[in-house]
């Protein structure tokens, strides 16, 4: 399986590991992160969320080169602490979350998650969903459709291309994500077409529609922060705005001291907060980016708890 895990230095250090810390992976994909992680904590353990059967499925193989010492739980990171209190598991020493699509999974024409290989509309990390993306296209109303494109895709021309959605669907359903991509394509205006393909925006907003990858980024990370031991930190790579805002909002909530006594010289320690920033922001360098060209948009916090 050909994946590069992005920012893997940056994040596996971050982490700060030691021999025995018990770590989470709530993002395993095809187990790249993992790995390093497995490679550090030979007396530790790893705990490793996935949805996708099938990177559990190599994910649970491949880590066996590196150690033993690890568990697989599928399901949604949102379940993380509901997931590890059953495994008797209530403090851990660092999480990491790489929120970005599997190159793998793009790739794989029929997962539906790209516009450049003809697949049926599909979109869905855990194949046992429900909801996928034909569903989306082929039922959603034209405003929930406009909701999705605006808030998710931050597309400028939403309504014109949900209106072209709907009036397509009138003749018949949509069923591939090259049609998709061809009516997408055919809602703006040419010199849009020249700058990027406009269904990169619009299939970003229907995935994460379908795997509700932002209504539960809040609670996961709030969960991962509780979870914490004093001196285990939070790493988390984002790979689009949206993400990244919500992270970074989540991080200063916790580091904020309040203005009423920022300026004092000797703040009770009652007073400060039980997190603090290990980092702002760190960005893939020009070396990575041309190497893997995904990993363009990426950023990472880190955040560490100290009481």
């Amino acid at each position: 399986m050909k994946h590069i895990s992005v920012l893997k230095k940056e994040a596996i250090d971050g982490l700060n590991l030691k021999e025995d810390s018990i770590i989470v992976d709530a993002t395993l994909g095809f187990g790249g992160h993992s790995s390093s992680i497995l490679e550090r904590i030979n007396k530790g353990h790893l705990f490793a969320f996935d949805q996708d059967s099938e990177a559990i499925e190599y994910s649970t193989e491949f880590l066996k080169k590196f150690g033993t010492n690890f568990t697989i739980i599928k399901s949604n990171f949102v379940n993380m602490k509901e997931e590890l209190n059953k495994r008797n598991i209530t403090k851990v020493d660092g999480i990491l979350f790489d929120l970005g699509v599997s190159s793998v999974q793009l790739d794989e024409g029929e997962r539906g998650f790209s516009y450049h290989q003809d697949a049926r509309l599909d979109m869905r990390m855990d194949k046992d969903n429900a909801l996928d993306a034909y569903i989306v296209v082929n039922t959603y109303s034209k405003e929930d459709l406009i909701r999705i494109f605006r808030d998710y895709g931050e597309s400028k021309y939403a309504v014109s291309i949900a209106n072209n959605i709907v009036k397509e669907r009138q003749n018949s359903n949509i069923e591939t994500t090259l049609e998709l991509a061809e009516i997408i394509k055919n809602s703006v205006p040419e010199k849009e077409r020249r700058k990027h393909h406009p269904a990169r925006q619009i299939f970003q907003a229907i995935r994460i529609e379908v795997n509700h990858e932002l209504e539960y980024l809040p609670k996961a990370i709030n969960d991962a922060l509780d979870l914490l031991n004093v001196g285990g930190r939070v790493c988390v790579i984002t790979f689009h705005s949206l993400e990244d805002r919500i992270v970074k909002n989540i991080f200063k909530e916790k580091t904020n001291i309040p203005d009423e006594i920022k300026g004092l010289p000797n703040i009770p320690s009652e007073y400060l907060p039980d997190y603090e920033l290990v980092c702002k922001r760190i960005k893939p360098s020009k070396e990575e980016i041309e190497m893997n060209a995904r990993s363009r948009s990426a950023v990472l916090r880190i955040i560490k708890r100290v009481k």
